[in-house]
C-alpha cells in the first residue's frame, strides 16, 4: 500500500509493503528516505545525498557519489547510532503529526503500518545496542555473501573455510574450518530465527555458510539441510543457496547435486577467480581451472544453477592477457545459461594481505580501476552462449559494500 500526503509543507510517501516500511520525504534540500524492517531496525536511509545501510550486527556503511567518484566509509558505532536516532526522531515527528491530524489529507493508517511505526519508535539506542550484542551471540562473523544474497537468512552450517589459502582473502583467517553437528546447527537455526524476529519479512532466501559449506560430504550435509526445514519454510523463503569452491566440488557427482536440489538448494556460487592455472597457483587457489569447469557442469547436470565469480585485476599487468584469454575459455566451457549468474569482482587489497606482499616481491604492476573495468568488458564481450539456453545475468560485485 502506498499513501501520499503532506506534512510540514513537504510531500510524504508512506510505502507499507509486506516486507518493510518505507517513508520518503521531499524537501528543498533533497529527498530523505527511511526504510525499516518490521522489528523496527533501520535497514536503509538516504539523507542529504548520502545513503546508509545498517547490518544486523549494527554496523553501518555510508556511501555517496557515483561512478569513479563513488565514496564509502564505515561509521563508528556512535556515528551509526546517531544516524539511527536522527531517523527515528523524524519518524516520531511524523507519527505525532498523523495522530494530531496535522497531515493532509487526514489518513487512517492500516494495522501493519501502525505496528511498523510502533516497532521503529521502540527500537531506541538501548535496543539497538542490545540487538548488536545479540547478533554476536548468534553468529560468528559473516565474511562475505554474493550480492544477490545480501538479504538472505544466513545459517552457519560450517565455520571458516575448508582450505583457507587464497592470498587475496582474509575473511576466515581467524578460525579453523569446522562442520557443526546437527543438534548444534539446529539450535543455531532457531536462535537466528528468534533474533531476526519480525524482520524475517525482509529476508528473501536462506544462505548456508560459511565459505565452501557444500564441501561437507553428502551423508553429513543432507541432515544439516533437513534441519533447516524443521525451522523454516524453505520454499516460501525462496530456497537455499551456498558457496562451493569448484576445486573440491569434483568430489560430488551430478546425482549428488540432484539430491541437494531435492533438499531445496537453488544455486551454488563458485569462486573461479581465473581460468589461468598459473595465476590460480600464484593466488594459492587449490586445483586447476578445468576442475571448476567440470564441477560447474556436474552442478548444472544435477539441476542446480550456478553463480560464477571472476576476480578482476588479479595478477596485475603480468597476468592480464592470460587471465582474460583463459577465463573466457573456462566460462565458455561451463555451458552457462539464463538461470546462471556471472559476477566480476574487483581485486581489493590492503597492506596486511598476503597477496600484497607477494605481488610486491614479484614486482607486479597493478591494474588501475579503469583497466580492471576494461578487463571485465574484455571477458564479457568474448563470452558465447547457446541460443536455446539464453544468456546468464552478468554484473559487478564490490566486496567493500558488503553488509549483512
Amino acid at each position: 500500500m502506498v499513501i501520499n500526503l503532506r506534512w510540514q509543507q513537504s510531500p510524504v510517501t508512506l510505502s507499507v509493503k509486506p516486507n518493510c516500511l518505507t517513508v520518503s520525504i521531499e524537501a528543498a534540500g533533497g529527498t530523505s528516505v527511511y526504510s525499516y524492517d518490521y522489528a523496527g531496525r533501520l535497514w536503509t536511509a538516504l539523507v542529504e545525498n548520502v545513503s546508509y545501510r545498517r547490518g544486523l550486527d549494527g554496523k553501518m556503511v555510508a556511501k555517496w557519489g557515483s561512478g569513479e567518484q563513488r565514496q564509502r566509509r564505515w561509521l563508528q558505532q556512535e556515528e551509526a547510532l546517531l544516524v539511527e536516532t536522527q531517523a527515528r526522531q523524524v519518524i516520531a515527528g511524523l507519527v505525532e503529526g498523523l495522530a494530531a491530524g496535522a497531515v493532509q489529507p487526514p489518513v487512517s493508517l492500516p494495522a501493519q503500518a501502525q505496528r511498523g511505526f510502533q516497532a521503529v519508535l521502540e527500537f531506541n539506542e538501548g535496543r539497538s545496542r542490545q540487538d548488536a550484542a545479540r547478533y554476536l551471540q548468534v553468529y560468528r562473523p559473516v565474511g562475505i555473501l554474493p550480492p544477490d544474497q545480501y538479504m538472505a537468512v544466513v545459517l552457519q552450517a560450517t565455520e571458516g573455510c575448508s582450505f583457507n589459502t587464497c592470498t587475496f582473502c582474509t575473511f576466515y583467517r581467524d578460525r579453523q574450518f569446522r562442520i557443526r553437528p546437527v543438534d548444534e546447527f539446529l539450535a543455531h537455526a532457531r536462535a537466528v530465527k528468534e533474533f531476526i524476529g519480525a524482520g524475517m519479512s525482509l529476508r528473501r532466501t536462506i544462505f548456508l555458510g560459511d565459505a565452501n559449506a557444500l564441501v561437507v560430504p553428502l551423508p553429513r550435509l543432507a541432515p544439516l539441510m533437513e534441519a533447516v526445514h524443521q525451522v523454516y519454510d524453505v520454499e516460501q523463503l525462496g530456497g537455499m543457496y551456498a558457496f562451493l569452491d569448484g576445486f573440491s566440488a569434483e568430489k560430488k557427482s551430478a546425482g549428488d547435486y540432484r539430491r541437494l536440489a531435492e533438499l531445496g538448494l537453488k544455486r551454488i556460487y563458485v569462486g573461479l577467480e581465473s581460468g589461468d592455472d598459473a595465476l590460480l597457483h600464484f593466488l594459492k587457489k587449490p586445483g586447476r581451472a578445468a576442475d571448476a569447469v567440470s564441477a560447474v557442469r556436474a552442478m548444472k547436470e544435477g539441476g542446480v544453477p550456478v553463480g560464477v565469480i571472476v576476480l578482476l585485476g588479479a595478477g596485475g599487468q603480468a597476468y592480464a592477457r592470460s587471465h582474460v584469454d583463459r577465463t573466457v575459455r573456462a566460462l565458455n566451457e561451463m555451458h552457462l545459461d539464463m538461470d546462471d549468474l556471472v559476477y566480476f569482482s574487483e581485486l581489493v587489497t590492503d597492506e596486511g594481505m598476503e597477496y600484497s606482499r607477494q605481488a610486491y616481491q614479484a614486482q607486479l604492476k597493478p591494474l588501475t580501476a579503469i583497466e580492471r573495468l576494461a578487463q571485465g568488458e574484455a571477458i564479457e564481450t568474448r563470452l558465447r552462449f547457446s541460443a536455446g539456453g539464453g544468456v546468464p545475468h552478468i554484473s559487478r560485485y564490490d566486496v567493500r559494500e558488503f553488509v549483512y
